[in-house]
Formats: C-alpha cells, sequence, structure tokens
C-alpha cells in the first residue's frame, strides 16, 4: 500500500511539473527554459539562476511560480512522511488515483493544440488590459522577432571601435542599436551616440542577432574566450 501511494504521488508530482512547464510555455517561455525553471522551482534548487528573471519579470509566471514553490515544499513533506508509513493512513490510494487520473486529463487539455491557442489568447489579453508596459519583462517587450536580440559587447584593448561614436558605428543599414554605455559604475545614456568609446567600455546592444554577431564579432569571441579561460581557472582550484 505505501510503495504503491508513494508512486501514484510521484505521478501527480509530475503531471503538476507538466502542467506548470506548458504554462510557462503558453506565456512565451522557451520549452527548454521553461521546464528547466518548472524543475527548479518545485525542488528548491537552482532557481537562482539568470533565466530566473524571466520567471519573476512577468505577472503571470509569478503565479505559476510560487504555486509551485509551495506545492514542492507540501510534496517534499507528504513523501517524507509516506516512506514513514504514516500519510498512507491518511490519503487513500481511490481518492489518490481520482486526483491524478484528473490532472492527467486536464494535461492533455492543455496540451492539446486548441485549448493551447485560446489560453495564449486570453493570456496576453489579460496582461494588455491589467499590466501597465513596464510592468512587463524587456524580452516580451523588446522581442519582436525570433531574430532578435539583446547583448553586452565589452570592448578590448586591440577592438576596432575604440575612438569611435556609437552613431558611427550602428549605421542605418545596421539592424542594431547601442541602448547605453556602461562606463566603470557609470551607466550613460544621455549624448551615448556622440561620446568617444574607451578601452573597457560596454555597450548594451540591441537588434538582430545576425547584425549584432557580425559587427562585433572579435569583441564577441574574445568575450567568449574570457569566460572559458575564467571556467579553466575555477575548475582547476
Amino acid at each position: 500500500m505505501g510503495v504503491g501511494f508513494i508512486a501514484l504521488y510521484l505521478i501527480l508530482v509530475l503531471l503538476v511539473l507538466e502542467m506548470a512547464a506548458s504554462l510557462l510555455i503558453i506565456t512565451g517561455l522557451d520549452h527548454r527554459i521553461a521546464r528547466f525553471q518548472a524543475l527548479s522551482m518545485l525542488t528548491s534548487t537552482g532557481f537562482t539562476t539568470k533565466e530566473s528573471e524571466l520567471i519573476l519579470r512577468h505577472p503571470v509566471r509569478r503565479k505559476i511560480a510560487m504555486f509551485l514553490i509551495l506545492f514542492g515544499v507540501f510534496s517534499l513533506a507528504v513523501i517524507i512522511s509516506s516512506l514513514s508509513s504514516l500519510m498512507t493512513r491518511s490519503f487513500q490510494v481511490p481518492q489518490l488515483l481520482l486526483v491524478t487520473t484528473l490532472l492527467g486529463l486536464v494535461l492533455l487539455l492543455i496540451k492539446s493544440k486548441r485549448v493551447s491557442r485560446q489560453l495564449k489568447r486570453r493570456l496576453h489579453q489579460h496582461l494588455e488590459e491589467d499590466f501597465e508596459l513596464h510592468e512587463l519583462p524587456v524580452q516580451e517587450i523588446l522581442y519582436i522577432d525570433e531574430e532578435d536580440f539583446i547583448t553586452e559587447v565589452c570592448l578590448h584593448a586591440q577592438s576596432a571601435f575604440i575612438g569611435r561614436k556609437p552613431k558611427d558605428i550602428a549605421g542605418r543599414e545596421d539592424d542594431l542599436l547601442i541602448l547605453y554605455i556602461r562606463r566603470g559604475m557609470a551607466k550613460i545614456r544621455k549624448g551615448c551616440p556622440d561620446l568617444p568609446l574607451n578601452e573597457g567600455d560596454t555597450l548594451l546592444v540591441y537588434g538582430s542577432r545576425k547584425s549584432i554577431e557580425g559587427k562585433f564579432s572579435q569583441e564577441l569571441e574574445r568575450m567568449k574566450e574570457e569566460i572559458e579561460q575564467e571556467e579553466q581557472i575555477i575548475a582547476m582550484k
């Protein structure tokens, strides 16, 4: 009886996890990120990654996160209690089987294309009606195309852009914008287009991924190499 209860409850947990991931995907989150973050929230491990900002900055995703975290804590208590043969006296397997079956049916509904489209349409309508533009995540506002990209570009000593002005770098033919310059602790936005660039400046660049990677290929490659070197040093310690 105890083993059967634990097995059924684990299936219930997996169904809830998959339902939450599906709802996160419907909000526009990438399916790989959605599943990882759902698992992280449920188990309360790894939710401090940078990707968690995609959850915290979105009003609907925050509600899903709150439920998953609370459900995860409760589930841990249930499983531990079940292992000690206490919870099997309070919960009946038939009732748990019924709940698990119902959740399975709900999951199938959420995953169906028709219901998914309706939920997505209602969700976006809800966001437009109830939330101001500044309350939504940056990605929801700026990413209007699959190729849209926002990243930081650090200028190394050999960068060809040192001494040049942002307005001369991002021309009319380039599908990119330099939003601001980070110089030391200061973030410079006012007068940014006419400010000559220095070694060590970091640019916040938004636009087409292809344009950004083409324009700043050397800088991005240098940043990648530095990150790999840092990881190697950390691994050696």
